[in-house]
């Protein structure tokens, strides 16, 4: 139950309605008790000369107690459920704040089927607790103390044999619920796999379509939808237990009712009406009884979800502002500094980055070559701290970038990543993503500068035509330079293109270059590129392989150095000589 008082602040915000729920709640009780009452009385009263008067009398009492408690029974579910289902949006938004905030080591390690779960069935379950298992634990509760103490008053005796067969039920419930819970996990651990199969699928039918593995897929997709179907027909097998035990154990509380009652009747030491109230108390209990197996195990599926989710509430944030930070400074310059930077992912993980020392001028153009995986991605990463470095110090005009306030140093960097990422919606919307609101003016003029307003305007409805999932009826160049688009549309003082040119035809790209060079003037721009073609413009280049700087210099002061840069040079002009050639 501990995962579980994590909720308290939750039940605190909305204590007034829950209280309000608690006396509707004994209101109802109140005359749900009292309607066998009626009954027993008028009953008694058919044995001896009873007028019609008092017939209907009782007839109208029974029928406005029945319908008071019903009243007051809907104003439970008013305070109580809609409390629950508050809660559950309290927390369901709390949950994608927190997954919002999360550094993105989490995200690598976790895959977005089994987040996705965690978002709809753990909370689904937690709200179950937060509604009907609290409301029917206190209904049911006070409902079995009311109903039991009347019994006894009635006939103690007969109370206890009546009552013997009842914990049976409340037993039975629990176990078969338990057994639920039980097949209730194998069939949400199969349904995060479905999840996470189906967001896969959607997100490479381009890769599936083109390697003709649609039969494949299908044929992996029917396998896991077989044993989801398998397992969610174990789960309906035990469900289907219930009724039938419910019907066994309740029928052999009536029959003692009736048989050791009817006797007493007989004679004559109970009323017919008593023995009849007694019937319905004992109806009225077979609910609470019921119940109380029920909610146990809805206790314990919440318990078990609050766990997994309590597990991503813990999951520390990593990047935040710091102690140091100084939340006066609202903007940057632009230059930017490596002291002795250092960096591995995780500490039992080599280093990606040693010993990094770079200097970025204000205003000028660094570029970054490099092999794959030789850390080029990881060192401009550092810079917006998507990471924070393990060793050493990133510096932003004077200023550690830990001591800039994080959204003011993010909201100054214009990043466009290697995997052009792009929302489902208008072409206007995904361009000014970054922007407090649409600006028309702005999304036409990057468009232009990125060299994709002729591209927009062949398109059926322009700037407002939609997309689609990740950019999917686009091309790769398109997409590329919508990301750039977007990273210039927020003015960014420092732009990173991380090998973002790479689907684009070398004329696109000198045009995009031009553009970039009077656009970024008196700001600092980072590319990363395999293309000394893209690069050779420079102010800077740096050469960096297995983590480290190997050459840097102007494009000639590398090519006359005869190392890396320069072989990498003569091999992609030996190409393009081949290829005009051919």
């Amino acid at each position: 139950m501990k995962n579980l008082f994590t909720l308290k602040k939750y039940f605190l915000k909305y204590k007034s309605k829950l209280l309000w729920g608690l006396v509707f709640i004994l209101l109802s009780n109140a005359g749900m008790v009292y309607v066998p009452i009626l009954l027993k009385n008028s009953i008694n009263l058919l044995q001896q000369s009873v007028s019609k008067e008092k017939l209907i009398e009782y007839s109208i009492l029974i029928v406005a107690t029945s319908l008071v408690a019903g009243v007051f029974r809907f104003l439970i579910r008013q305070t109580i459920i809609v409390v629950s289902r508050e809660i559950e949006y309290d927390l369901r938004g709390d949950f994608w704040e927190h997954i919002q905030k999360l550094p993105l080591r989490y995200f690598q390690n976790n895959s977005t089927g089994n987040i996705m779960a965690h978002a709809t069935n753990d909370i689904n379950a937690v709200r179950s607790f937060i509604g009907p298992a609290v409301m029917y634990s206190i209904d049911t509760g006070i409902r079995i103390l009311i109903v039991v103490a009347i019994m006894l008053s009635i006939d103690w005796s007969l109370t206890i044999l009546a009552l013997l067969p009842l914990p049976l039920l409340s037993f039975a419930v629990y176990r078969i619920m338990k057994l639920i819970h039980e097949k209730y996990t194998k069939i949400q651990e199969k349904f995060s796999e479905l999840t996470t199969r189906a967001q896969e699928n959607y997100s490479g039918i381009r890769i599936i379509k083109s390697y003709v593995r649609e039969e494949n897929e299908i044929s992996r997709w029917k396998e896991l939808s077989k044993d989801y179907l398998n397992r969610n027909m174990n789960l309906v097998k035990v469900q289907a237990l219930i009724m039938p035990i419910l019907v066994l154990i309740t029928g052999l509380s009536i029959i003692i009712v009736i048989w050791l009652g009817g006797n007493k009747v007989i004679n004559q030491q109970m009323s017919l009406g008593e023995i009849t109230a007694f019937i319905v108390y004992l109806g009225i209990l077979i609910w609470p009884v019921i119940a109380f197996g029920w909610v146990t195990n809805i206790i314990q599926q919440a318990e078990a979800s609050m766990k997994r989710l309590n597990k991503i509430f813990n999951e520390p944030y990593e990047i935040t502002d710091p102690t140091e930070t100084n939340f006066n400074k609202n903007s940057i310059e632009g230059e930017i500094e490596f002291k002795n930077v250092s960096f591995r992912y995780n500490e039992n993980l080599p280093y990606v980055l040693k010993n990094i020392n770079l200097k970025i001028s204000k205003g000028s153009t660094l570029a970054i070559v490099g092999q794959t995986g030789s850390g080029k991605t990881t060192l401009i990463n550092l810079i917006p701290r998507l990471y924070d470095v393990t060793d050493g110090e990133v510096i932003i005009d004077g200023f550690n970038v830990k001591e800039i306030p994080l959204g003011v140093l993010r909201k100054n960097i214009g990043l466009v990543p290697q995997e052009s990422f792009l929302f489902s919606d208008t072409i206007t919307k995904n361009i000014s993503y970054g922007l407090k609101e649409v600006d028309l003016k702005v999304v036409q003029n990057v468009s232009k500068i990125a060299q994709l307003e002729k591209d927009i305007e062949t398109f059926p409805n322009k700037y407002e035509t939609i997309v689609g999932e990740r950019g999917i009826t686009l091309s790769g160049g398109q997409k590329q330079r919508t990301s750039i688009a977007r990273a210039l549309a927020i003015n960014p003082k420092i732009l990173i293109l991380d090998d973002s040119l790479s689907a684009v035809d070398t004329n696109t790209e000198e045009e995009i270059l031009k553009n970039l060079k009077i656009f970024m003037k008196e700001r600092t721009s980072i590319i990363i590129s395999h293309r000394i073609s893209t690069v050779k413009d420079a102010d800077h280049i740096v050469v960096i392989k297995d983590g480290e700087i190997i050459e840097q210099g102007t494009h000639e002061e590398l090519v006359s150095l005869n190392g890396f840069y320069a072989d990498l040079h003569y091999k992609q002009l030996l190409e393009k000589e081949l290829e005009e050639i051919n």
